[in-house]
């Protein structure tokens, strides 16, 4: 953070909100490029960060959670897509406008410590970084119970263990490493929806390897577009918007690049098509070529739609792309974890040796902190499957509509700090701001509610309320001792205090 304190102005109650410089990175040789703003090495290049975007809305979800959600709504999913979807468009414009404005490996939760307050800023970063770290256990048994079914003389647990060893490694390395994993893991994930749907659609009108076109019948027969009535569309939309999860880690990975203005608008701005593509239109191939109750397409719609092709070794095939799904998800989970760990140590809201980085300009501290928490979580998924597990399960499970509920909150802010005090940073805008925002809010306040009255989201929803109240206690303890730690410090001449006017209440 250096010795100069940044500009600031005024949040409300009295306490400036400081604007972080907009970090440039110096273009180095090698893999690791400059250094960032945050002491981070820039070593993500421009390929990584544009498959980074685009494959982070892929997630494994999509292709072995995608049945849960047409069982339940049956064709009317792909309303529940639809609106997810527009609802991570309006978040990530918001988030994007803030980050394009200011870039840092803390991202939403940096931008809620300067525009709501340090307790919103450590409630949402630490509980971001527990939802990775539980997604880390989630993943290294996903890739392990595949790897099992090819190779059954290895134990599961020793698959589990070898992924999460490999993948750790290649964080550790540099930047760079993750960055090229990702890429390749990013890039199987994109070619193979982008295969799936041009196959698709070419038996949807009748052309190989369909026979004849198959019109609407599957739409709107078998009980019609929405079988369960229009309410499903909301049981839907609580099945699919945890597998978008992860829109945002380009705005986390844009600080380790050497032009992250660019990297945060190129995203925002493709956000769209992307989840049309990807989400809407492989969903839709699904629904319009196989009837939504279908048992085969409750328990893997994308392999059930290959078969019905006779497309050979589909079910391999899909094995194949949903492993490089949960590589890729692990790979990106524990760099964003690691990132978010490193902020919260930045700003003295996690041990400090979190904001440490090795000679590769890795945080290496935080990446086997977040590590170690996926390795616990891990061995719980084998020895207490249905009890601590699915305990970490359930009260990480709202996170998502937390994060961008304070996404849009903090937008609301941040945008008139930004207006008055730097506006030429206002590269990337959110439409009809401040009302489309406010519609974003009380969108998301509806789903969040709809889940406390639904019987299947009530659970995970309690739970998750539960652990935001626990770091929201802890947070604001810790904030109490803070002014007295803050004035001893200034009294003793400590540099670097007074660029923390956060501190200051």
């Amino acid at each position: 953070m250096g010795a100069h304190p940044p500009p600031s102005s005024e949040r409300a109650g009295g306490t400036p909100i400081p604007t972080t410089p907009v970090p440039t990175g110096t273009p180095g040789s090698g893999p690791t490029g400059g250094q960032s703003q945050d002491g981070l090495q820039a070593g993500l290049k421009n390929r990584h960060l544009s498959m980074i975007a685009i494959g982070g809305v892929i997630g494994a979800g999509l292709f072995v959670g995608s049945g849960a959600g047409i069982a339940a709504a049956g064709p009317g999913i792909l309303l529940s897509y639809a609106l997810t979807g527009l609802l991570v468009v309006l978040v990530m414009r918001m988030l994007g406008e803030m980050a394009a404005a200011s870039p840092t490996s803390g991202s939403f939760s940096a931008y809620a410590d300067r525009a709501l307050g340090r307790w919103a800023g450590f409630t949402i970063g630490w509980l971001y970084w527990f939802f990775w770290s539980v997604v880390l256990a989630v993943e290294a048994t996903a890739a392990a119970a595949i790897l099992t079914g090819w190779v059954p003389a290895v134990p599961q647990w020793a698959w589990a263990l070898l992924v999460m060893i490999v993948l750790t490694g290649t964080n550790l390395i540099s930047v760079g490493s993750f960055g090229e994993f990702e890429f390749w893991f990013a890039g199987i994930k994109v070619v193979a929806i982008v295969v799936f749907i041009v196959i698709g659609a070419l038996a949807v009108f009748g052309l190989p390897p369909g026979g004849s076109p198959v019109g609407t019948e599957n739409l709107t027969g078998h009980g019609g577009f929405l079988p369960h009535g229009p309410g499903a569309i909301l049981s839907g939309m609580l099945l699919v918007v945890f597998s978008f999860m992860g829109s945002e880690i380009v705005t986390l990975a844009a600080s380790e690049s050497p032009n992250p203005v660019q990297a945060v608008r190129k995203a925002v701005n493709s956000v769209i098509w992307r989840i049309a593509l990807f989400y809407i239109g492989s969903i839709a191939v699904i629904v319009t070529l196989l009837p939504w109750n279908s048992k085969a397409v409750e328990k893997s719609p994308y392999v059930a739609v290959l078969e019905s092709l006779d497309i050979p070794y589909a079910g391999t095939v899909m094995d194949v792309v949903v492993l490089t799904a949960v590589l890729s998800c692990l790979n990106s989970g524990l760099y964003t974890a690691s990132r978010m760990a490193f902020s919260l140590g930045q700003r003295g809201d996690a041990p400090k040796s979190f904001a440490t980085v090795n000679k590769g300009g890795v945080p290496a501290v935080a990446i086997w902190a977040s590590v170690a928490f996926g390795f616990v979580a891990t061995i719980f998924s084998y020895t207490s499957k249905d009890t601590i597990f699915q305990f970490l399960l359930n009260s990480s499970g709202a996170v998502a509509l937390f994060v961008w509920l304070v996404i849009c909150f903090s937008q609301l802010r941040m945008r008139r700090v930004i207006e008055r005090e730097t506006p030429e940073r206002l590269t990337v805008r959110m439409w009809l701001y401040p009302w489309l925002t406010y519609a974003t809010i009380a969108l998301i306040v509806f789903v969040i509610g709809y889940m406390f009255y639904n019987p299947e989201g009530r659970q995970q929803m309690v739970l998750s309320v539960v652990a935001a109240v626990v770091v929201l206690a802890v947070g604001l303890i810790l904030d109490r001792r803070r002014p007295r730690e803050t004035a001893a410090a200034e009294a003793a001449g400590a540099p670097g205090v007074a660029a923390r006017p956060a501190d200051r209440s």
